[in-house]
């Protein structure tokens, strides 16, 4: 396929190309086309053009619009998934749920309406608030879920009224490069841009003076980069980051009846998930059960490449990554004891790591103070809750956490305390277009998903009208 950039309402060739590698076999899946900063000021240019013209348009028109994006999507979603699998590494079936969530994000979205509030209204005086949109918004995504996660932004920014500067992750640019030239005359010229860039265009975007916000997902550390550059216009900010999501197994549990969703929890996509289960506290009496029970899973679990159908679990996306990971395996073992997996090996193409599971480490070791970003869970030991409650808070994260026990309102009371944007009981990651989520502390700011995500990309006008 010859991928192309989108700006202005046409496909472009990029000013360079850049490869883009299947993480499972380390050979060339597609050169992608590649932007330079004056192509960048060409699509910043055009979404300001595109931008009266759509934001005039009712809710009803631009919802519609969505509509249309989710049926392309349906309709073209084999070959989107076989580019995801492809450029990320995660299973087939999973790249395929991906595909539906992108569509079903439209559509959820698309339903969203934001009223204006009546705060007063007498015969000489009316006072209310309605929303209206703030512009050009840059929508940067990361490489776990590049199709999915861009789309969510893209969703509630159209609806809006606003226009778009996409940038994909440049290690997975292909299927978002592959569904804006789906979608390119769905659309007026100039309301969505695709460019793709080798991590060197961000900070112009972000700090781009015709930019009126950022949406970005990914780290916790380019998080704070983007806010740096966005400082000097004061643009508007949403910034899902890293997550050290903890999960804590209360007394009561039966490790046999939940440690199967704790394994899975922890592992989905490699455990490329910002909100996976990335630390699992354990009371005492139990620990050695549900180390056993977690070792069964990973020994049972199947790696291999995404198109295979019987892998459960792909490679991790892409050499840095996997490095990094390696690194964090070499320090639990010398800190901890290493149960199952463990470092690669060296001789077998693809960046695969097998579930490793981890136990009798610190609190100060690296495993457990960083987020690991990969198919590495360490299990810690607890002699009672509150401890367990003080060791989950502390860390600078704070995504999500869940809780585990067989008595529902005795585990929502422990999950009340805390710290994290969502706390989940007896399940852990769920999300929905419907229900806000954000993070605490380093997490992030700003809200994704629900009414209060979109409002994000709107600004609250009130009106005061006297006699």
């Amino acid at each position: 396929m010859d991928f192309k950039l989108v700006i202005g309402g046409k496909l472009v060739d990029g000013a360079s190309t850049l490869d883009v590698v299947n993480p499972a076999t380390e050979d060339l899946v597609s050169r992608a086309p590649r932007a330079d900063h004056i192509q960048l000021d060409e699509a910043v240019s055009a979404a300001v053009r595109a931008f009266p013209e759509w934001a005039a348009r009712s809710w009803d028109d631009r919802a519609e619009v969505l509509r249309a994006i989710a049926k392309v999507i349906d309709d073209n979603a084999e070959q989107l998934a076989v580019l995801i699998t492809s450029e990320q590494g995660k299973p087939l079936s999973e790249a395929r749920r991906e595909v539906a969530g992108a569509s079903g994000t439209l559509r959820a979205v698309s339903e969203m309406r934001l009223a204006s509030r009546t705060f007063i209204e007498t015969p000489d005086r009316k006072i209310y608030e309605h929303y209206v949109p703030l512009g050009v918004v840059a929508a940067i995504g990361p490489w776990n879920y590049p199709l999915l996660l861009l789309v969510a932004k893209i969703a509630p920014a159209l609806l809006a009224g606003n226009t778009l500067v996409v940038k994909p992750a440049p290690t997975t640019p292909l299927s978002v490069l592959c569904l804006g030239m789906l979608v390119v005359n769905l659309v007026p010229p100039g309301v969505i841009n695709i460019i793709v860039d080798n991590d060197d265009l961000g900070h112009l975007l972000s700090g781009h003076p015709d930019v009126a916000k950022i949406s970005f997902t990914g780290s916790t550390v380019t998080g704070k980069k983007v806010m740096a550059n966005a400082a000097d216009t004061l643009k508007r900010l949403t910034l899902e980051l890293g997550g050290n999501d903890p999960a804590i197994v209360l007394d009561d549990a039966i490790p046999s009846e939940i440690s199967g969703q704790l394994f899975e929890r922890a592992m989905i996509n490699s455990g490329q998930v910002c909100v996976a289960i990335k630390r699992l506290y354990v009371p005492r009496f139990m620990y050695d059960e549900i180390c056993a029970e977690l070792v069964a899973h990973a020994n049972a679990a199947k790696v291999g490449d995404g198109m295979d159908s019987p892998s459960h679990y792909g490679p991790v996306q892409n050499r840095r990554q996997f490095e990094r990971i390696k690194e964090l395996i070499v320090d639990a073992t010398r800190n901890g004891a290493l149960i199952a997996g463990g470092l690669p090996d060296e001789d077998r193409r693809g960046y695969f790591i097998e579930p490793t599971i981890v136990r009798d480490l610190s609190d100060d070791s690296r495993l457990v103070r960083e987020e690991q970003f990969g198919p590495v869970l360490p299990v810690l030991a607890y002699d009672d809750v509150e401890d367990a409650i003080t060791r989950a808070n502390a860390s600078v994260f704070g995504l999500g956490a869940s809780v585990w026990s067989r008595d529902p309102a005795r585990a929502e009371a422990v999950a009340a305390r805390i710290q994290a944007g969502t706390v989940w009981v007896n399940r852990h990651g769920e999300l929905s277009p419907a229900i806000p989520f954000c993070g605490s502390k380093h997490s992030g700011m700003g809200t994704d998903f629900s009414d209060d995500g979109l409002k994000g990309f709107c600004q609250s006008v009130v009106i005061s009208v006297g006699p």
